[in-house]
């Protein structure tokens, strides 16, 4: 930590009524509220053989957050004292009130009884512990002040306990006039409970080295823990621009800055705060030697390291590879391995869209391993997992290589890296379409506890792992129908994860796409439209098939297609082989839609090559389901009812509740145009199996308010109870479709014509 700054002790100064105490070497200095704390501490010392072990206890736990925290007013500490002792609280509140009513020579008199404590014969008080060392410096603190510094600490005294008295009073007057105990007891504990937030800090003037250590590393741990705890960005700028006015080379609060300013995205604030940070470091001479090397040498490459991670942050790669050369350059010349192995890292990233990209990442997690990186190794196996994934391997050679990545976690106590794993493990279930597995996983993420001890009692679940697997969660939900618990569940993210989080883009996504399959399943097609620039703002690519499925929900054929081939061509390039098969099956929809049965076959097949080659069996099942419906529409439903049964399993087990719908209603169109040729009790045994079928469709189309489905659905069954002489189900079945049909435009294509 670098040392507060040097114009503070050469020239002591009173600042909105603090008092620095003129003495080199101390880094602390005497404050109302640190005399209030003082007067606390006196009491529980008096009183220590009165209070039971549950208030001692309490008491005890309490005053390291008071010592180590910023100050605070008088009315928050009262309420604090009274949650762990109501009748000490109340000592308190009387001694203090006598100090800053009373004469300047009673707190003189109470800072010299301050040192009796050490001078008894059994001390209540031990010199070298925590409390003892706050009252030793805030002796000599004390003792240091000119006659003129304690008159103006005995002012801030009084002005400390009006304020007090201002507000109490304001809070008695209001209650009196509610009548409501229960509200205050409520406010009293909510206002305590968790982190300080920006109207609680009552700092009047500028942080002592250990309150601005604490602040630092508490608003810290909250930025990388629980985001929404922390300060406002714009808070927590202004306690760092206060910090930095009274220590300019204060190097931890330049980097708080720089964290502070990747919250909101900005650019040009958290490059000019990255380079003040790297710069007090060499200044104040707080980098030690290493790898033989100076300390700014060190400093600078890992300046350079930190610059270029920056820039790929915000997606300057031009500038991110040169800030990686300069400190690959600075690192080879020191012969630091270890800032050679993150350069490493970083240049895969760079360069992962080449060929060779597999073979420079394999070659850094060797290098991790030998030179005892972990979290490095670690980080570099499930970018390797990753790779391969879309490169289509399988999902048993996957969770292997995510078990060796897990042996590292638990054995080096990385619980950050363990819910990476899990969420990974997640997002892998998902792409591969078993959706059953990924449910156990994000279950599995939701219910652990971290191992990481975390301050201020903030729990470890509010990183980016919990955010993908929450969104997972939430479209998991969504697909089988359950759209109010994906509705709470995205209701959850948004608390967790306001719009201003840096993580708040990944619900925000989720929220559009749930949004919008619900739109087109309902058949509100511009509602759909009107949520496609919304998604196109987060995720251009899929912005542009949502564009293309909405074209092709309201019939423009030719835009559609000529839409979905520009998106197809551009995924091939990518190599995003998912969106490309998804297209593909977009694209053959189209010309199913049109009558070209025959045109889909070729593209149909394309994708079900593509899906089975790297494994995707929820885009294998439905481009199966499309292959099936071809066939049945060019006449030879026996072969599609025999590919039905390849795929009828897997989507049971693990589809959305649309695909179980649509494979049911399919199954039934099949064995209506089987049973054509076959005699009368065989297709009446046909027919009856059918409309089976269609209730279990029907159902699964209900639950995600599919009304175009549910309407085709009802039509062919009421044909089939027609045929079947059992007019009272007929009838039931007319009246419901005629109901639909009214809401939703007509079909536009015979399909279910095709089987009278």
């Amino acid at each position: 930590m670098a040392s507060v700054h040097e114009s503070l002790y050469f020239n002591p100064m009173m600042t909105n009524g603090v008092v620095h105490a003129n003495v080199f070497g101390i880094k602390d200095w005497v404050t109302p509220y640190k005399t209030a704390l003082l007067v606390l501490i006196g009491e529980m010392g008096r009183d220590g053989p009165y209070l039971s072990l549950l208030e001692r206890r309490s008491l005890n736990r309490l005053l390291l957050p008071l010592l180590q925290g910023p100050d605070m007013t008088l009315c928050r500490l009262i309420k604090a004292i009274e949650e762990c002792c109501a009748s000490l609280a109340s000592l308190v509140q009387i001694r203090v009130k006598l100090l800053a009513t009373g004469e300047l020579k009673d707190m003189e008199q109470f800072f010299d009884d301050l040192s009796e404590v050490f001078n008894r014969s059994e001390p209540d008080v031990h010199k070298t512990s925590v409390v003892g060392l706050f009252l030793r410096h805030m002796i000599l603190a004390y003792n240091k002040l000119s006659f003129s510094q304690v008159y103006k600490l005995y002012t801030a005294l009084q002005q400390y306990f009006q304020q007090y008295v201002k507000k109490s009073g304001g809070e008695e007057a209001k209650m009196e006039l509610t009548h409501c105990e229960d509200l205050e007891v409520k406010m009293e504990k909510e206002e305590f409970d968790g982190p300080l937030r920006e109207e609680e800090i009552s700092c009047n003037g500028p942080l002592s080295q250990k309150q601005a250590e604490y602040f630092l590393s508490q608003q810290a741990s909250l930025l990388k823990n629980d985001e929404t705890k922390a300060l406002s960005p714009a808070s927590l700028q202004k306690e760092l621009n206060s910090l930095l006015k009274f220590n300019p080379d204060f190097a931890e609060a330049h980097y708080l800055s720089y964290l502070n300013s990747l919250r909101v995205q900005d650019v040009f604030s958290s490059t000019h705060s990255l380079l003040h940070y790297f710069d007090r470091l060499i200044l104040t001479g707080a980098e030690s030697k290493s790898n033989g090397d100076e300390g700014y040498g060190r400093s600078l490459r890992y300046a350079a390291l930190n610059l270029a991670a920056l820039h790929c942050r915000f997606g300057h790669y031009q500038q991110a590879e040169l800030a990686l050369q300069e400190a690959i350059r600075i690192a080879q010349e020191s012969n630091d391995h270890v800032c050679l192995q993150h350069c490493l890292s970083w240049l895969y990233i760079l360069e992962q869209k080449r060929s060779d990209s597999c073979v420079l990442l394999e070659h850094s997690v060797k290098k991790a391993v030998h030179f005892g990186l972990p979290y490095l190794a670690s980080l570099g196996i499930q970018s390797l997992v990753q790779q391969r994934a879309f490169a289509g391997k399988t999902a048993s050679k996957l969770m292997d290589a995510l078990k060796d990545s897990d042996l590292l976690h638990w054995k080096h106590s990385l619980s950050e890296l363990i819910d990476i794993s899990i969420a990974q493990k997640t997002a892998i279930w998902r792409l591969y379409g078993r959706s059953t597995m990924a449910l156990q996983q994000a279950q599995m993420l939701l219910s652990m506890n971290s191992l990481e001890a975390v301050n201020v009692g903030v729990q470890q679940n509010n990183t980016e792992s919990f955010a993908v697997v929450l969104c997972h969660l939430a479209e998991l939900h969504a697909e089988q129908g359950y759209f109010a618990a994906a509705s709470e569940t995205l209701k959850h993210l948004k608390e967790r994860f306001p719009p201003n989080s840096q993580h708040a883009q990944l619900w925000m996504l989720c929220d559009q796409k749930i949004q919008f399959d619900r739109a087109v399943n309902d058949g509100k097609y511009h509602v759909a439209d009107s949520l496609v620039a919304g998604i196109t703002a987060l995720d251009s690519t899929e912005g542009v098939y949502r564009k293309g499925i909405v074209l092709k929900a309201q019939s423009q054929m030719s835009e559609a297609h000529r839409l979905l081939q520009k998106l197809l061509i551009h995924c091939q390039k990518i190599k995003n082989t998912e969106m490309v098969i998804r297209v593909l099956l977009s694209i053959a929809k189209l010309h199913s839609r049109s009558l070209c049965h025959t045109t889909a076959l070729p593209v149909l097949l394309q994708a079900l090559a593509l899906s089975q080659e790297y494994h995707l069996q929820h885009l294998a099942s439905e481009t199966i389901l499309n292959l099936a419906f071809s066939q049945l529409m060019l006449g030879i439903p026996e072969q599609a009812l025999s590919i039905l049964h390849l795929a009828i399993e897997p989507i049971l087990a693990h589809g959305t509740v649309l695909d179980k719908g649509a494979a049911m209603f399919l199954m039934a169109k099949c064995q209506v145009a089987s049973a054509a040729s076959c005699t009368l009790q065989k297709k009446a045994e046909a027919l009856e199996s059918a409309i089976l079928n269609l209730n279990e469709a029907k159902t699964y189309f209900a639950n995600v308010d599919c009304k175009e489905q549910l309407r085709d659905v009802l039509y062919l069954q009421a044909r089939l109870f027609h045929s079947l002489g059992k007019a009272q189900e007929r009838n039931q079945c007319a009246m419901l479709f005629r109901q639909l049909n009214q809401e939703l435009p007509a079909c536009e294509v015979p399909l279910i014509n095709a089987f009278k």
